[in-house]
């Protein structure tokens, strides 16, 4: 979770301290301005990213795949569900990576050990079996949990005066994920889809164990950044109220476990599958979404302003659900669409399908920057949108993009296959709506979020993700089920209706806002 850094403890012993004093600073102006522990932390997230990505870029191809071919034989409806529940694990796990790390461990070994995790992850999905391959799963969503929030937590921390340089920097390491992402198909998916399933998923663990490496090496470089907190003694009534939320927490874990064991024996879900356990994990989410709207209305000691941008945060947090359930469809259904019915034939050699996932990034470096200039533009004149009006250029943008995929579905009819421009021009239009969305989403709760409230407001922005990827997960699972001008024409309604609707409420959406743009 992206919150501030706290000033950090040396006393530390598990992670050393260069020489410098208890108070060690991180060495400053050698990474393009920058200090040089944005140098450690930026290779430590590209390679993190190669790996991720690279793995992802052939997940669904690889559980899809005919057991001949190497792969596991699924249905797409099965390997949907699993697509879907991997995902949304990965964003439900920065939670408690979080809470680990400012609790017991602090983030520099929280990031140390979700990297190593992250690593035995792909090799154990290197090795053949399906126990192998679950086990790989599961071991990358614990990793990443750990790794993800405490590494952009300590970025912040290299930059204890804030501003505009801890924006530069915050700049700088996103571009290293985009060229992470760039990469890894390009390398994982070759030797994944031309030599062996396995090799890629072997390859993306080696990424990752560079970045573990690079990482202890250039440990020296971030000074006290990142360490393990010493404990404080809470502030007034901070215990009562924390005793609360934990006695409410509890509450609804087990009325969520009661829940869940009812509907098993009446037969509603079935947790013994891979569709069951996805839908059991929406309803969980959005249970928990709900709990955490209700208690935070009733008995979090908001006044009537806070009551009022704590509404607005509900209606974005429905928006950026039913975005990344269309965004991320990218490794999913349009990976498939892209296996199954693009041409990819140049120069008579057949290119992998999941060359096509670099699309995203590569457009993401080219137009954050002029997005950047353009809202800085556009607030000079008076003009920049506000972040609801935002949201809803992002909905649309992505609806239109499906609206493409739905003309090339249809030029696709018969099994025939089409140029792949279809899916560079979704492409592009999904990257502008994800740079319309995406960073207001996490700008936007920050600003609107009781600042007593604001780490938990950060966990629930996430579960709007973890809750978009799981649908994206299911709503790829109906590829063969169901005829893909029928699919994607849905996808493009839903995306579409949500955003022009939101935005015939933006003026009163702003008045909520209370002064907050």
């Amino acid at each position: 979770m992206n919150q501030t850094p706290a000033p950090q403890s040396a006393n530390d012993p598990a992670v050393p301290v260069v020489p410098g004093g208890p108070s060690s600073r991180p060495e400053q102006g050698s990474f393009f301005g920058h200090p040089r522990g944005l140098s450690t932390l930026f290779f430590t997230e590209l390679w993190e990213r190669f790996s991720y990505y690279g793995m992802r870029a052939l997940l669904i191809l690889f559980m899809t795949a005919a057991v001949d071919k190497g792969g596991l034989g699924f249905d797409t409806n099965k390997a949907g569900a699993i697509y879907g529940l991997y995902t949304s694990g990965v964003y439900l796990a920065a939670m408690p990576g979080g809470w680990l790390a400012d609790r017991l461990i602090g983030q520099r070994r929280a990031v140390l050990y979700g990297g190593i995790i992250i690593a035995l992850g792909h090799f154990s999905m290197a090795l053949p079996g399906t126990f192998f391959f679950f086990l790989g799963l599961l071991l990358i969503v614990m990793g990443t949990g750990l790794l993800k929030p405490n590494i952009s937590s300590m970025v912040g921390g290299l930059y204890p005066e804030g501003g505009a340089r801890r924006d530069a920097g915050f700049s700088i390491f996103y571009m290293g994920i985009n060229l992470g992402a760039f990469a890894a198909p390009i390398v994982v998916g070759t030797l994944g889809e031309k030599v062996d399933w396995h090799l890629g998923f072997g390859v993306a663990g080696l990424g990752m164990v560079l970045g573990v490496i690079q990482y202890m090496v250039g440990g020296k470089h971030l000074g006290d950044v990142g360490q393990k907190l010493q404990s404080e003694p809470p502030a007034p009534g901070q215990a009562e109220r924390g005793g609360g939320s934990r006695t409410v927490g509890f509450a609804v874990v087990g009325v969520l476990v009661g829940l869940l064991v009812v509907l098993q024996v009446l037969g509603v879900v079935d947790l013994t599958t891979a569709v069951g356990l996805a839908n059991a994990g929406g309803l969980i989410i959005v249970t928990l979404a709900l709990a955490f709207f209700a208690f935070q209305f009733t008995a979090g000691g908001l006044d009537a302003t806070e009551k009022r941008r704590l509404a607005v945060i509900g209606v974005l947090f429905i928006c950026s659900a039913i975005f990344w359930a269309g965004f991320e469809q990218a490794g999913s259904s349009l990976n498939l669409f892209a296996r199954e019915l693009t041409d990819r034939t140049v120069f008579g050699w057949q290119m992998p399908a999941s060359y096509l996932q670099t699309v995203n990034a590569l457009l993401i470096i080219s137009f954050a920057p002029v997005f950047a200039w353009l809202w800085v533009w556009l607030n000079k004149r008076g003009l920049e949108p506000s972040s609801p009006a935002k949201f809803s250029m992002g909905l649309v943008l992505l609806g239109l993009g499906f609206g493409v995929m739905v003309a090339a579905s249809l030029a696709a009819a018969g099994g025939k296959q089409v140029s792949p421009l279809w899916l560079v021009l979704t492409y592009l239009l999904h990257t502008l709506g994800e740079l319309s969305l995406s960073p207001v989403g996490l700008s936007t709760v920050t600003k609107l979020s009781p600042p007593r409230a604001l780490g938990q407001m950060m966990g629930v922005w996430f579960m709007s993700m973890s809750l978009g990827n799981l649908i994206a997960g299911r709503v790829a699972g109906q590829f063969e089920a169901m005829p893909l001008p029928q699919l994607f024409g849905a996808v493009a309604a839903v995306a579409i209706a949500a955003g022009l609707v939101l935005s015939l409420f933006v003026r009163p959406i702003r008045r909520m806002m209370g002064g907050v743009h």
